[in-house]
């Protein structure tokens, strides 16, 4: 087994990517590029597939209220499009080791981005008459389903290619691929709704997504058909994580985060509009958040291995966030940047200090790679529960402030969690 100190190095350099296809037999094999050459365009593949994996979520909440009112949606369908994406990201996430074994990563990877660029395209697709005068909903709630299956798939074999591939630059690499993603969600947030108002049309703002993912498919394409099949067979290694207490612990901090995180992603905009924020100004503190986000899980994952333990950087910026959450639905409007600016530095950093308890909480890469799958499972599919309460609550009442209330108790309760999963002890 690999020592407490490899584990905590590695968590040093920057890398908290897991391997999902660690427990396969025969190894998974490098992926095949002809030289240095070819192996930087692979790098820079899997990159741009990370710029692709949240403007899903932050796009669409830009101009919510436009496609609600234009397209007629119920209210009940708005709380299903803000939810189901987040959810299959739990449900596709024990499926994803099952299919790369089947087909090897990289073409399971270009069947995520072919299945992200058609779920894209099709989103603001109005079925019209074709579907009994259904509008735009059938082809709304199918695209984002499509998109979340693909997202699932992604998130779970991006880290481990990176690992894999680029062993001598997983801190550059990692950085580059986690600050992608933060980016993904920024563009998503601050660009939507300015096309929006250039075209006078909420289906252009939402089609002009499909353009990056179909570019980086394209590009990726070569890469992943030059792969061979090899049929894996699955060696379990490593302790049982179900049974174990600080995977638990671990696993609802995660969930707790989750919650927070991805009801930012779907509901900050509309709650700053709600409150007067024009539809410019909103997708822009948006945005700042998510940039703020990005330098927080910069920062954390280091900051977090030099500690003894991590129970007072969890507490910190699960307060952080909880408040920054509460405080920008209400606290006073004047000050609403800097109620952006908590929030999104506190769930950069919690995000980060969840993920980065993978290393710290696990002896050997296999458990590790268990405890990732029980999180990315658990987490995405219980945390969804977040934005489905946001959404209830404000179909409810007609205000956010009943999330307010929610994010106080959930964020209470991250802190208490971040508290116990901080301790110096190991997954066994």
């Amino acid at each position: 087994m690999k020592g407490t100190g490899e584990t905590q190095g590695i968590t040093r350099t920057g890398s908290t990517l897991v391997d999902a296809e660690i427990d396969e037999l025969p190894a998974a094999e490098l992926t095949r590029v002809g030289g240095r050459r070819d192996l930087a365009y692979l790098g820079v593949c899997l990159v741009l597939i990370g710029l692709n994996l949240r403007s899903v979520f932050s796009s669409l909440s830009a101009v919510l209220p436009e496609v609600t009112a234009q397209a007629g949606l119920p209210g009940w369908s708005v709380v299903v499009l803000t939810t189901v994406p987040v959810t299959l990201l739990g449900v596709f996430a024990p499926v994803t080791p099952v299919l790369a074994r089947r087909f090897g990563a990289e073409r399971v990877l270009l069947g995520a981005m072919a299945l992200l660029t058609a779920g894209l395209l099709l989103r603001p697709v109005d079925a019209g008459a074709g579907m009994g005068g259904a509008g735009h909903l059938p082809a709304l709630l199918a695209g984002t389903a499509a998109c979340g299956a693909a997202i699932a798939l992604c998130n779970v074999l991006l880290p481990g290619l990176v690992k894999r591939d680029f062993p001598h630059r997983l801190g550059l690499m990692g950085g580059l691929y986690t600050t992608a993603i933060c980016a993904s969600a920024a563009l998503g947030a601050g660009f939507t709704y300015p096309v929006y108002t250039a075209t006078g049309e909420w289906t252009r703002a939402l089609w002009v997504w499909a353009v990056p993912a179909a570019v980086v498919l394209l590009l990726f394409l070569p890469v992943a058909v030059r792969q061979g099949t090899v049929r894996h067979q699955v060696v379990r290694d490593g302790v049982n994580v179900w049974r174990s207490s600080v995977a638990w612990q671990v696993t609802i901090f995660m969930v707790l985060q989750a919650m927070m995180s991805f009801s930012g992603f779907a509901w900050l905009a509309p709650i700053l509009r709600e409150r007067g924020v024009d539809g410019a100004t909103a997708g822009l503190i948006v945005a700042v958040c998510i940039v703020l986000q990005m330098l927080g899980s910069l920062f954390a994952p280091a900051l977090a291995a030099r500690f003894r333990d991590q129970r007072a950087i969890n507490t910190v910026v699960a307060l952080m966030t909880g408040s920054g959450f509460v405080l920008s639905i209400v606290g006073p409007l004047d000050l609403v940047w800097v109620w952006a600016g908590l929030l999104g530095l506190g769930q950069g950093s919690l995000t980060a200090c969840a993920l980065t308890l993978i290393m710290l909480r696990t002896r050997d890469g296999h458990t590790a790679a268990h405890l990732s799958g029980m999180m990315q499972g658990v987490g995405y599919g219980v945390g969804s529960t977040g934005t489905l309460l946001v959404g209830q609550l404000h179909q409810a009442t007609g205000s956010f402030v009943p999330a307010g209330v929610l994010f106080t108790v959930v964020g209470l309760l991250a802190a208490v969690f971040g508290y116990r999963s901080g301790r110096n002890r190991y997954v066994e």
